[in-house]
């Protein structure tokens, strides 16, 4: 595997890759996990050549989130990659994205306005603007993304739409622990017992799907599932709702390809998780 940093560096490696074939883009921002190998695993499968980025991206985290404590593991993430495949791993410091007079912002309008966008104002527009550059510097043939971050993964599907980017965005089912915890870099951060009471949100997502497969008021199995999170020691619920797939709007009666979304914290640990219904 080839690692490169400076975007001099990039150029040439990622022209003598195209020149193998096809090639796949896996972004990350490291503290990779069993998540990030099945995103390369699939990359591999979909394409001749992969390339994956590591960049914990500061626009995106808002005032008093976990930027200066969000794990970097770079020589652990690098080895990882580099058993799994991957062929080139570009590491490019925030100079080299946010460059002296960096004054442009890609916002994607609508789809990021609810939920996380209400939550965490200004995240989306930092998902966004790192993500364009990434695809245009790289410029795969396909990207992949875990579906765990639903609504960035529609984001992102979004503006590659409106910005006419020729790249196919491809998107996987979450991986999970055994008890159906969603694997997040975050979850590092749950003490044993928190992280024995946080598989609740996978359980309460599930159960209000069933519900509402079977025909239950979608309020009344929304409002179950925001108990069984506060049962469980959650502490606050930003958002548990059922939205249409493709737009993320709330839906109050089942009807199309849907979603349900959740962000809840516990402890000082806010975990997000959604499942297709």
């Amino acid at each position: 595997m080839q690692t490169v940093r400076r975007s001099e560096e990039l150029a040439q490696a990622v022209a003598e890759l195209k020149r193998g074939g096809t090639l796949a883009l896996v972004p990350t921002m490291g503290a990779l996990h069993a998540g990030h190998m099945a995103l390369i695993t699939e990359a591999k499968r979909r394409a001749d050549k992969v390339a994956a980025t590591i960049f914990v991206n500061p626009t995106q985290f808002g005032p008093g989130e976990d930027l200066s404590r969000y794990p970097r593991r770079e020589e652990q993430d690098a080895r990882m990659l580099e058993e799994a495949g991957c062929d080139l791993l570009w590491l490019p410091s925030a100079d080299a994205i946010y460059p002296e007079g960096f004054a442009t912002t890609v916002h994607v309008a609508r789809v990021s306005e609810r939920w996380e966008g209400e939550a965490r104002p200004g995240h989306f527009d930092g998902v966004a603007t790192v993500v364009t550059k990434l695809l245009l510097a790289v410029r795969p043939d396909i990207a992949v993304f875990g579906e765990k971050d639903f609504q960035q993964l529609a984001v992102i599907r979004r503006l590659v739409a409106d910005l006419n980017v020729a790249v196919e965005i491809l998107g996987l089912p979450t991986v999970r622990e055994e008890d159906g915890l969603a694997l997040s870099s975050r979850n590092a951060y749950l003490s044993p017992d928190e992280r024995g009471r946080a598989a609740a949100l996978q359980r309460a997502l599930s159960k209000a799907g069933d519900a509402i497969r079977a025909g239950a008021p979608v309020a009344s199995a929304l409002q179950e599932a925001k108990q069984a999170l506060v049962d469980a020691g959650f502490l606050k619920i930003d958002y548990l709702a059922l939205v249409d797939a493709a737009t993320l709007e709330p839906l109050d009666g089942a009807r199309g390809e849907m979603r349900l979304i959740a962000a809840a914290k516990i402890g000082s640990t806010r975990l997000i998780d959604n499942i297709a219904v």
